[in-house]
């Protein structure tokens, strides 16, 4: 039996990716983790903090991952191709959001939530970890792509994470009536490398 602190963790991973920030309830998480209404008081503070330990406890790894790749790529050349960024960038996530399994079906709406919720708590949860690793990819893009202004590449970076996101979500969904079911495995994580490796390496925009 999981503890009680990891029990939360998991109820509030699967509903604030299905509901969002405002719309999961401290009461609906300890209802759906079998925990008294106090327990996310005493193990986490608030619901914010909730958030922030969730949030962490599913990007920590892909971050490290991330990391680990860019250092091995680093190694071999200061600066890396487009191709081999995206990559580095791109295959931890798909690690990170499995198809098949219902680990992988929570982390990839979890991280939608991260993407598209409005809510304060929601952009507020990340810290000096995560920050360093954006930097660390930023500064690579940037020198492997020099045309691009700051807030070009900011915006490609984006593009990265919700591609990923998107169709790690979609693997989990019910298809579609008339519409291709999206591909699992190591298919789709050949072409998005392939498709953004291409937008990464396109031209600014208006040149």
């Amino acid at each position: 039996m999981a503890d009680t602190r990891t029990q939360i963790l998991d109820a509030a991973e699967r509903l604030f990716g299905e509901r969002g920030f405002h719309g999961t309830s401290v009461r609906a998480i300890t209802e759906l983790a079998g925990a008294n209404l106090a327990a996310v008081g005493y193990h986490f503070g608030s619901k914010a903090e909730l958030l922030a330990a969730v949030a962490r406890r599913v990007i920590e790894p892909i971050n490290a991952a991330q990391n680990a790749e860019l250092d091995r790529l680093l190694a071999r050349t200061p600066d890396p191709p487009v191709a081999d960024l995206v990559a580095a960038f791109v295959g931890p996530l798909f690690d990170g959001m499995p198809d098949g399994d219902e680990g992988g079906a929570r982390t990839s709406r979890l991280i939608m939530t991260i993407l598209g919720d409005p809510a304060e708590e929601v952009r507020a949860w990340t810290g000096a970890a995560e920050d360093a690793v954006r930097d660390r990819y930023v500064a690579a893009f940037g020198r492997a792509l020099p045309g691009l202004s700051p807030e070009e590449l900011g915006f490609r970076m984006r593009g990265i994470l919700a591609v990923a996101a998107v169709d790690r979500a979609e693997v989990h969904h019910r298809p579609v009536p008339g519409c291709p079911a999206p591909v699992p495995g190591e298919a789709a994580r050949r072409w998005a490398i392939t498709f953004l490796a291409a937008a990464m390496s396109a031209p600014p925009a208006g040149t």
